[in-house]
């Protein structure tokens, strides 16, 4: 099920007294606000807020994060909840705006509010929307995205047919200690009617030390409406269960972000591509535990993502990319080149996803695999140890260039519908730079730039 949200930005500038201090301070703040329905005139309307906020001489926080109650009409008020740090404390910005029918414009664009730190009051100030400079921004920046609800979309859509594929699969970085973590669940529907089965494995990837992993199944496929269930393994919305071998985890996933459809949205409900790929949340957090051999593993809030894969198998060649960039910004990468014919002489079609600041880019998914000119508006030098990703798209372009090292990579075999046989290379402590650059006043200007040292999720496959 899906239903239209509301986004957009929003900019306020004002002063801010700290308790203890004879001065005010300048501050700003950006909001990014995603609400999960649309705005109700007459209602209120719970929304999400993540941005920055920047205090002279006291902080520039760019992962302010919080809420917004939006309720003009029913509470005459516009409440705002947002969490930031300054000086290595954790501050809390309530305030609300007092909506008021006779000074309509003035109660609209006044917030003043007060500064906690935990429950004591530590400032208090003003703050307020530029018309002058901000209205039209203000009212450019609202969009109304289509929700998906994740626990819908961890659902198998296998439907019965012959030679189709279905993969639920995880990745995660345990912060504490670095090592990697790859959970694979698949359903396989041969191509000559056979029975379908089951199977995956397990793989975990120590920061120093080899690479184990282990396999389950082929078992027989059992339908769990909310997930994958086979051979003592279970995937849900939130949960993940199972063996393989020696190793055993029994982790619980919190999503942080909405759905990200790498490919175009449409790919996934109606399967007329050789495959698609869906993040039911771009970015989830694990808490729980992972046993292997004598080690054992409490993973804390360790950033990760489970995916969807639906389609006829896996492409004759292809590269794949989670990274978490930090800070709410995620960067998703498909490059394959399909087995069909006609299809396989091309090179590989990229599809390119940017989630920062809460908004993704491109805006369609189509653009970065079939631009103006044709197709291949996005580049992918496939290979190893090293592969890239370059394009552009409007006013911006990005550079991807990934290394998996061969001694943190495993290497293990697909079997496709038809019986047919590929090679994945995985390594969920791969290296990462990301370079995102914007033309601006006729030359190309660094917007934003990261590296991941061990924490990219990337794979290489080949026939």
């Amino acid at each position: 099920m899906s239903d239209r949200g509301t986004d957009f930005r929003e900019t306020m500038l004002g002063l801010v007294q700290f308790e203890g201090e004879g001065r005010t301070r300048r501050m700003r703040l950006d909001l990014c606000v995603a609400a999960d329905r649309l705005l109700r005139g007459l209602g209120t309307t719970e929304a999400r807020a993540s941005g920055r906020v920047r205090i002279a001489g006291r902080c520039d926080d760019p992962g302010a994060e919080g809420e917004l109650e939006i309720s003009p009409i029913a509470r005459r008020r516009i409440r705002y909840r947002i969490s930031f740090t300054a000086d290595g404390r954790r501050l809390t910005l309530d305030g609300w705006k007092s909506v008021s029918p006779r000074r309509p414009v003035r109660s609209m664009t006044v917030l003043p509010f007060t500064l906690y730190e935990g429950s004591v009051r530590v400032g208090a100030g003003t703050l307020r929307f530029p018309l002058a400079t901000g209205l039209a921004p203000f009212l450019a920046s609202f969009r109304f995205p289509r929700r998906e609800e994740a626990d819908r979309l961890m659902a198998p859509r296998w439907n019965g047919a012959p030679g189709r594929t279905e993969v639920w699969y995880t990745t995660a970085t345990d912060p504490a200690t670095g090592t990697g973590l790859w959970l694979h669940h698949e359903l396989t529907a041969p191509a000559d009617g056979a029975e379908p089965y089951a199977h995956g494995w397990a793989a975990v990837f120590p920061k120093d030390g080899p690479v184990v992993h282990a396999r389950f199944g082929p078992a027989k496929w059992t339908r769990n409406e909310h997930g994958f269930t086979a051979d003592g393994v279970c995937v849900t919305s939130g949960r993940l269960i199972g063996a393989a071998g020696g190793l055993r985890w029994d982790l619980a996933e919190k999503n942080q972000d909405a759905p990200l459809f790498t490919f175009p949205r449409w790919s996934w409900r109606r399967p007329l591509l050789p495959a698609a790929q869906i993040l039911p949340a771009a970015r989830a957090s694990y808490d729980g535990t992972l046993s292997y051999g004598d080690m054992s593993l409490t993973l804390d809030s360790a950033p990760g993502a489970s995916a969807r894969i639906y389609g006829h198998g896996n492409a004759r060649r292809w590269a794949w990319l989670h990274a978490d960039l930090g800070k709410g910004d995620v960067l998703e990468i498909v490059a394959a080149v399909s087995m069909r014919p006609g299809l396989r002489r091309l090179p590989p079609l990229v599809f390119l996803r940017l989630r920062r600041r809460g908004r993704t880019w491109p805006r369609r998914a189509e653009r970065t695999a079939v631009g103006w000119g044709g197709i291949g508006r996005f580049r992918a030098a496939v290979g190893l140890p090293t592969w890239t990703v370059t394009g552009r798209a409007g006013l911006r372009r990005i550079r991807v260039e990934v290394t998996q090292p061969e001694e943190r990579t495993l290497a293990l075999d697909y079997t496709d519908p038809d019986g047919s046989h590929a090679i994945c290379r995985n390594s969920e402590s791969a290296d990462a730079h990301v370079l995102l650059e914007r033309w601006w006043w006729g030359g190309w200007r660094t917007e934003a730039e990261w590296t991941l040292a061990g924490t990219a999720h990337a794979e290489v496959g080949t026939r």
